[in-house]
């Protein structure tokens, strides 16, 4: 079960995260990737078969899932809670974007926080002979929601701001980067793990019917300015924060998210006309491949670049 120091990891996956489990898998010879036949009856529901399943008891064994829509979440919530009862010496859930994370609130009665929801969900996964379920999980929307879950699971909050931080060093304009957050918010989440950078925020003001984005704090002037946000939907107020940025001063402009959602396939408002890649107003937008439908959607397309949590998830997993 160990060798090296290191945990062996059984990891299985979901369909759609395919391609990041081999990467993990690549990061260390102590992951071994393991099969689930996905399979459907007539009637559309879910015929599941853990393969090898005898193999896997006494190892540790970690799932990555990958709730990308309401369609697949029951059949992954279904291989999640048979994984513990195959006797395993521990499970790990991986589950790089926590999707309902941003309704977490209840502003009037009625509304119905489906964060909480889907943490009550993740937290009655069956205890395995090692104990609670250890839940890894990046960028959480807001921080408060780990209260939301109960005793019987361990969450490890994870970020890809390294992730980030070590592309940045990397940029020939290195030293002359600026970080700007879209609204308080991001702030809050961000700021304490980029203090050494000089930092712009924007805000959301109204003016008569409309919204409209300011800067409220910092000068963007000369300097290459990167957006930073937990996640993106529409991408709008990227845009109306690139916008102002630039009207400021700002000599390039590009963006950071960790959760690329882009419902609709909204990503395409930053992919810009021109063939040779010119005319896009970002010069980078950079991406992990928290959300893989995105991911592949958005594969060599400019601006967008995937920044991996493989390394970082391979880390976590021996923990």
């Amino acid at each position: 079960m160990e060798n090296n120091g290191k945990k062996q990891i059984q990891l299985f996956y979901c369909v759609q995260s395919e391609e990041l489990a081999r990467k993990i898998a690549h990061q260390s010879d102590s992951i071994h990737l393991q099969s689930i036949s996905w399979r459907n009856f007539d009637d559309g529901f879910p015929n599941l078969f853990i393969n090898k399943a005898q193999d896997i008891r006494g190892q540790h064994v970690a799932f990555l899932a990958s709730f990308s829509s309401p369609d697949v979440i029951f059949e992954q919530i279904s291989v999640i809670y048979a994984l513990p009862k195959l006797f395993i010496a521990s499970f790990t859930l991986v589950l790089p974007f926590f999707p309902t994370g941003s309704f977490e609130r209840v502003e009037e009665e009625g509304d119905v926080a489906t964060a909480f929801t889907m943490a009550r969900i993740l937290s009655n996964i069956p205890k395995s002979r090692g104990g609670p379920t250890s839940l890894v999980t990046y960028d959480i929307h807001a921080l408060q929601e780990r209260f939301y879950f109960g005793d019987d699971v361990l969450p490890c909050f994870e970020t890809g701001i390294p992730l980030l931080l070590n592309r940045l060093r990397q940029l020939p304009d290195a030293d002359n980067i600026t970080i700007a957050f879209p609204d308080d918010g991001a702030w809050k989440r961000f700021h304490k793990q980029l203090l050494h950078f000089p930092m712009v925020v924007c805000a959301k003001v109204r003016e008569g019917d409309k919204r409209i984005v300011r800067i409220k704090e910092g000068n963007p002037g000369g300097r290459h300015v990167v957006i930073v946000d937990d996640l993106v939907q529409s991408g709008g107020t990227l845009i109306e924060c690139q916008k102002v940025l630039a009207a400021q001063g700002a000599t390039k402009v590009s963006a950071y998210v960790t959760h690329a959602v882009f419902p609709r396939q909204s990503w395409s408002r930053f992919v810009p006309n021109n063939s040779d890649g010119s005319g896009s107003p970002f010069t980078y937008f950079w991406v992990t491949d928290s959300c893989p439908v995105t991911v592949k959607a958005i594969e060599n397309k400019t601006p967008f670049e995937v920044l991996s949590l493989a390394g970082s998830i391979s880390d976590a997993l021996q923990i």
